[in-house]
């Protein structure tokens, strides 16, 4: 048995993505709120159906792609961030992304000791984790999994789900999020697209709920 340590990039990349760093992930339901407000989502196969239509057509591909190219040494960041702005599909969606990133690059630049620009969040993770000489799809994976765990806990508070179903479908979520990860890591830029249209319909559409828990 090896008694190797877990490499200290990978430990500070852990611990960025975790729901307890500070980028206020618990309040972005990427849609998802209304969807079980609608009574489209109500159980744990609905929210594992929506969550891998999000993250092979939607959004968790796309960050994907854009987080890979963020990782590139000299990547054009400028550019990169035009893109993701223009990928967003609502207003709702562009808040949730550039809110988050802004977050983001406020607290690893604090734990860094550097400045970093605020970026949407595939951007923001791109640029700070540039630095640790992780490999592509490790980044990726890990980026993914903590989206869909962030989605995970969301719906386990509000359709409600009970705590071992949350988690047994973010465990049934795995093998797609090393799928679309793998495939991100290689992915040219103009290879992007996105169609998961209920999920962007339902961040637009939950702009306008009368009452609501989640910002998104």
């Amino acid at each position: 048995m090896s008694d190797a340590f877990p490499d200290a990039g990978l430990l500070s990349l852990v611990q960025w993505l975790s729901p307890a760093f500070p980028t206020g992930g618990y309040a972005y339901s990427h849609g998802l709120e209304w969807a079980v407000a609608q009574g489209e989502v109500a159980d744990g196969a609905g929210v594992e159906h929506w969550l891998a239509d999000v993250l092979r057509h939607g959004a968790g591909r796309a960050d994907g792609i854009l987080l890979a190219h963020a990782l590139e040494p000299g990547a054009d960041m400028a550019a990169l961030t035009d893109l993701a702005r223009a990928l967003a599909p609502s207003a709702e969606r562009l808040a949730e992304t550039e809110q988050q990133g802004a977050a983001f690059a406020l607290a690893t630049g604090a734990v860094l000791g550097v400045a970093l620009a605020p970026r949407p969040l595939p951007l923001a993770v791109g640029q700070a984790a540039c630095t640790l000489g992780l490999p592509k799809a490790q980044v990726i994976t890990l980026y993914l999994h903590a989206f869909a765990a962030n989605l995970v806990s969301c719906a386990t508070r509000f359709v409600p789900l009970g705590q071992n179903e949350g988690q047994r479908v973010l465990a049934a979520l795995h093998p797609l999020i090393q799928t679309i990860a793998q495939e991100a890591a290689m992915a040219p830029l103009d290879s992007i697209t996105t169609s998961a249209f209920r999920a962007d319909m339902a961040s637009m559409l939950h702009e306008t709920l009368d009452v609501r828990i989640f910002k998104t």
